[in-house]
């Protein structure tokens, strides 16, 4: 039986931008650690060091989409470049201030700058898309996608310390900037695999945010939760091991949420589904809300990693969904933009969720904690519930709207690319 992840290689180019495109998205978790662990070495003050580090992840989770709507309307060559430049001046910059002890408010207005940093998960699913586009193979790629996703979280962050502690304070931000540099410059040139820059229609259409569709905003919220158990997730392995003594064993629950998260990922993408993708990620949805139930009645470490696990297993096949919603809703010429919503949904969630569930757990407990968890699962819930008729809605209007314009330009598709 053939393997559907090595299929997807067989096109030109395929291994050439997605080795560049992980290389250039790994600074993203390393940079918000490695900020982390610089200033709480250098200054002493963990309260600032995670005020700085959160001005940068919601900084890149809300300049990011403007990035890529610029890429959408200009293209990858001509935005990457400018944005990245930005991005890595203000990351040494970051860095030296924080070296030779600047005023605080420097450190924010640099990390805020930082922000600048391209989302490059998004834009190495824009050449999936533009290979694949219309194709079963999608849905395997964005399944890769989400494992890569996964991977990158549990390598970032593990390495972004050990280079802190073990080299020089800084030199998890020295290393996340090299990579993103010497990433966006093996990406750029590979022009054969660039997507399109489709041309502009006499409205302007192009110019509106894709936050006008009620889908994108729905789905992007749902993320945003669904990051949010993540978040919450994470803080609480951390203070569940602590507080059975078990503090190194903290790890393991952390890694054991992505395994799941990306076995059931692959497991996924290697089947062609029949089901409609509306109902397919309600399901999905309603597998991450029930599955933080657990987590309050854990009284071990090895109980909570074992719910973790399971925990994590809807999360990637729930996200490759919804991008698979996103690639059939969102115009081709802002395609970039709408994927990069849902990563900036996703990051949003992550940071408000450890945020949030830290503060729980100061003032009310480690069970408290676990409930944040699972109020998120219930907002999504209530969320998808809500939203998935007028998902199913947008996606047969899209689907009537890519009917007609195969029709006008006298273009026929294989019925299973409709």
């Amino acid at each position: 039986m053939a393997n559907p992840y090595a299929e997807l290689f067989s096109a030109r180019g395929t291994k050439a931008f997605s080795a560049a495109g992980l290389l250039a998205r790994l600074p993203l978790p390393i940079t918000h650690m490695g900020i982390l662990t610089m200033l709480s070495e250098l200054r002493g003050a963990y309260a600032l060091a995670g005020a700085v580090a959160g001005t940068f992840t919601l900084s890149m989770a809300l300049i990011a989409p403007q990035t890529s709507r610029l890429v959408d309307r200009l293209g990858q060559g001509r935005v990457l470049l400018p944005a990245t430049g930005i991005s890595v001046a203000a990351l040494g910059g970051l860095v030296l201030c924080a070296t030779y002890d600047a005023p605080v408010w420097s450190l924010f207005v640099l990390a805020f700058l930082a922000g600048f940093m391209p989302s490059m998960g998004a834009m190495v699913r824009a050449r999936w898309t533009e290979i694949y586009r219309g194709t079963p193979r999608l849905n395997v790629a964005y399944s890769l996608e989400a494992v890569v996703d996964e991977l990158t979280y549990i390598v970032g962050p593990a390495f972004a310390v050990m280079l802190g502690t073990s080299l020089f304070p800084e030199a998890g931000p020295v290393v996340a900037l090299v990579l993103l540099l010497a990433g966006v410059l093996l990406f750029v040139p590979q022009k054969a695999t660039e997507p399109a820059v489709r041309p502009q229609s006499a409205d302007g259409a192009e110019r509106r945010s894709v936050l006008r569709s009620p889908t994108v905003v729905i789905l992007a919220l749902i993320l945003l939760f669904g990051g949010a158990i993540v978040g919450t997730v994470d803080t609480m392995a951390l203070a569940f091991a602590q507080a059975n003594g078990q503090k190194g064993s903290a790890g393991i629950v952390f890694t054991l949420y992505a395994v799941g998260s990306a076995l059931s990922g692959l497991t996924f993408g290697a089947r062609q589904w029949k089901a409609p993708l509306p109902r397919m990620m309600l399901v999905g949805v309603i597998g991450m809300a029930v599955t933080t139930v657990p987590f309050l009645f854990v009284n071990s470490v090895g109980a909570l990693a074992v719910t973790v696990f399971f925990a994590g297993v809807f999360f990637a096949p729930t996200a490759v969904m919804m991008m698979g919603i996103v690639e059939q809703v969102t115009p081709a010429a802002r395609l970039t933009e709408g994927m990069t919503w849902m990563i900036a949904g996703l990051n949003i969630g992550i940071a408000l969720g450890a945020a949030l569930s830290g503060q729980v757990v100061d003032a009310y407990g480690i069970g408290a904690g676990f409930a944040v968890a699972l109020g998120f699962g219930a907002l999504a819930l209530l969320l998808a519930l809500g939203g998935v008729r007028r998902v199913t809605t947008e996606l047969r209007r899209a689907g009537e709207r890519g009917v007609v314009l195969e029709a006008s330009a006298g273009v026929r598709q294989p019925a299973e690319c409709r």
